[in-house]
């Protein structure tokens, strides 16, 4: 399964923390890499390191042109981190991980497929989903 990264977060002591489209956290402890791999040492003892950001569509992580991560990397290799919102997604992520149109999402909160308040919450102009309904209903996202 491809993993998308919603966001990521320097933390102290070189640990990324690391959001994921489909509502996993993980911390990733980036101090093997300054032995590993000679260009990440640049972010060692740097404000570089505070610089990262998500690439264009969520694909891995950027500092500059010459370092990067992938998200596989950072979902393979990353601890579980326990937050309130595990298992929360936008209904715009779970579209993309379940090929499906948000319209799809919309009707079946109409219909009664997904309980508002139990299954989906809407927080301003925003639906969230649990990922436990979107298997429910709609079993494993999508490779």
């Amino acid at each position: 399964m491809f993993h998308k990264i919603n966001s990521v977060k320097a933390l102290d002591n070189y640990i990324l923390k690391i959001r994921f489209a489909e509502g996993i956290t993980k911390l990733y402890d980036l101090k093997p890499w300054f032995k590993i791999y000679p260009k990440f040492k640049q972010i060692k003892n740097s404000n570089l390191y505070y610089e990262v950001f998500v690439d264009v569509g969520g694909h891995g992580i950027v500092w500059n042109d010459d370092l990067d991560l992938s998200c596989e990397e950072l979902y393979n290799n990353g601890k579980k981190y326990k937050s309130p919102f595990d298992d929360l997604m936008s209904f715009r992520d779970a579209t993309l991980l379940w090929n499906l149109n948000e319209s799809t999402l919309r009707k079946a909160i109409v219909y009664g497929k997904l309980i508002e308040g139990e299954d989906v919450c809407k927080f301003g102009k925003q639906w969230v989903i649990s990922m436990k309904a979107m298997e429910r209903e709609y079993g494993k996202p999508n490779k």
